[in-house]
């Protein structure tokens, strides 16, 4: 009999170019495009620990194969939803089958009720976060939640701008890139700047 693993503990920086959005467009963001090489931080154990570290669940939930494959099938699902506009009954189906997994219990603590989200396996729980933030999202602003302008950018975002006019993942890299194209086709066929 072997002894159990430690548990893995993420020691490496999030590479991911856009960080901090919420749980469900997080998660959503764990694959992107640098130039023309596609990444998936979700395609191991070790980016996993990153992820959770990321989002601050390293401590609710362990980094092993189990919760692994639960994150990539909600991603999966919420990727199909997201670019279907929701029109996938199989990606609803998934979704829904993660939202089994978890509840929220209410409790009254030393400084008043309060709640807290629990899952049948703590293997569950992040991707039963990210399931029910996705909801929470939906029902909140719909049109906030978007895909980056750029064609070739795949990152999502949760717009919070006063005005709701936020096109780009981040303006310091698909927005500059499209401000230096323009700049160059001008240039290029001798227009001015405007």
């Amino acid at each position: 009999m072997s002894a159990p693993q430690p548990e893995l503990r993420a020691s490496v920086t999030d590479p991911r170019p856009l960080t901090g959005e919420p749980l469900s467009l997080d998660l959503l963001n764990t694959r992107w495009i640098d130039g023309d090489v596609p990444h998936d931080l979700l395609e191991s154990v070790e980016g996993l620990a990153v992820w959770l570290a990321s989002t601050e669940l390293d401590d609710r939930a362990p980094a092993d194969e189990r919760t692994l494959a639960a994150l990539r099938e909600v991603r999966e699902a919420l990727w199909t939803l997201m670019e279907t506009d929701g029109a996938s009954p199989e990606a609803r189906d998934a979704l829904n089958e993660y939202l089994g997994h978890g509840w929220l219990r209410r409790q009254l603590r030393t400084d008043g009720p309060g709640t807290v989200a629990e899952a049948d396996s703590p293997a569950h729980l992040p991707a039963w976060l990210a399931a029910a933030d996705y909801l929470h999202l939906r029902e909140e602003r719909p049109s906030r939640i978007r895909r980056c302008a750029n064609a070739s950018c795949v990152l999502y975002f949760y717009d919070v701008s006063k005005n709701g006019t936020r096109r780009w993942c981040s303006m310091a890299i698909c927005g500059n890139r499209a401000k230096a194209s323009r700049h160059y086709r001008r240039h290029r066929h001798g227009q001015p700047d405007a």
